[in-house]
Order: structure tokens, then C-alpha cells, then sequence
């Protein structure tokens, strides 16, 4: 099976702190197979039978021995996939960098996605579905709710974006 391990805050403001070789180095001493990653921000695709979140805690955890503590998600290639078919906003016109699609550690509850849903306006727009959330940022992502940390701070649900581009990209890793 082909996963995508999502890192958060990876080399982020033009501060390479995680060579991507050592990252995938690291994923293959883990033994995960077919291991590449997709540009510098923690996007790194590999094989293995193991269950999702056996393969999220391994890599969690030796992840954080190497480098530092950071939230990382992992999804199926195929969950990914259906992410992607079911967009909300497929119907709507947008730029790649517009969209985003933000991985969840964990599923919403009903009350937090509520007071996220409350916070749809003329220049964001917000869909949950499982453990991912969709934001169509029609004014950008800078002074948004999603570039605010919002759903890490204010609903306490470790999260990490991509913009439309790179989750389409990650179905070809």
C-alpha cells in the first residue's frame, strides 16, 4: 500500500532545518519501501502493509529523535484520492494556491466544525469531512483563518495544510 506522510512545519520561511536526503534516508532505515519525497516541506510517499497509524507512530517517533517534535499525518494514497473527488468546491473557480486541503490528527467533533462552519465568509469558506478540512481561501492564505493557526489554537486539533497543487501532486508519488 502507498502512503504520504505529511510533516508539519518543515522548512517553512525559507529555513531549510530537515534535508529531505536524510528525511528519506531515515523512512528507509524505518524499512518503508519506494520512499520520495515531493519538494521541501515535508511531503514524503512510501510503501509499506503496515496499518496507517503503525506507520504514523514510527515515523513520529524516530522522526522526532533525528530532528525535532513535530505533528506528522499519514493517509493512503487512496484516501487521498477520495479527498480530492470529494472537493466541495469542485464547482467553483479557483487557483491551485487558492485551495487547500488541511490533514487533520483527528476527527472533528461536531461542535468544533460547527464553530469553524461559522467562520465561512465572501473571502473563506470552510468544508470538514473525516479528518480533513477544506479551505477555499479566495483572498489568500496569509491573513486567513487557516494561515492564523486557527484549528491548532483555537479548536486544539493538530493540523497540516496543502495547497490543491501539492495534494494533486501527491497522488503521483
Amino acid at each position: 500500500m502507498r502512503y504520504v506522510a505529511l510533516f508539519r512545519g518543515i522548512n517553512v520561511g525559507g529555513k531549510t532545518t530537515v534535508r529531505m536526503e536524510r528525511l528519506r534516508e531515515l523512512l528507509s532505515d524505518l524499512g518503508f519501501g519506494n520512499v520520495r519525497s515531493y519538494i521541501q516541506s515535508g511531503n514524503v510517499a512510501v510503501d509499506s502493509d503496515d496499518p496507517e497509524e503503525s506507520i504514523e507512530a514510527r515515523i513520529y517517533e524516530s522522526f522526532e529523535r533525528e530532528f525535532f517534535r513535530t505533528p506528522v499525518m499519514v493517509r493512503s494514497i487512496d484516501s487521498i484520492r477520495d479527498a480530492v473527488d470529494a472537493n466541495p468546491f469542485a464547482n467553483e473557480e479557483f487557483e491551485d494556491k487558492q485551495m487547500h486541503l488541511v490533514f487533520l490528527s483527528e476527527a472533528m467533533n461536531d461542535e468544533k466544525a460547527a464553530f469553524l462552519l461559522s467562520h465561512n465568509n465572501e473571502t473563506e469558506s470552510f468544508s470538514v469531512r473525516g479528518r480533513e478540512v477544506y479551505c477555499l481561501l479566495r483572498a489568500g492564505v496569509a491573513d486567513s483563518l487557516l494561515g492564523k493557526k486557527f484549528i491548532d489554537n483555537k479548536l486544539k486539533i493538530a493540523a497540516t495544510g496543502r495547497n490543491w497543487r501539492t495534494v494533486k501532486t501527491l497522488l503521483t508519488l
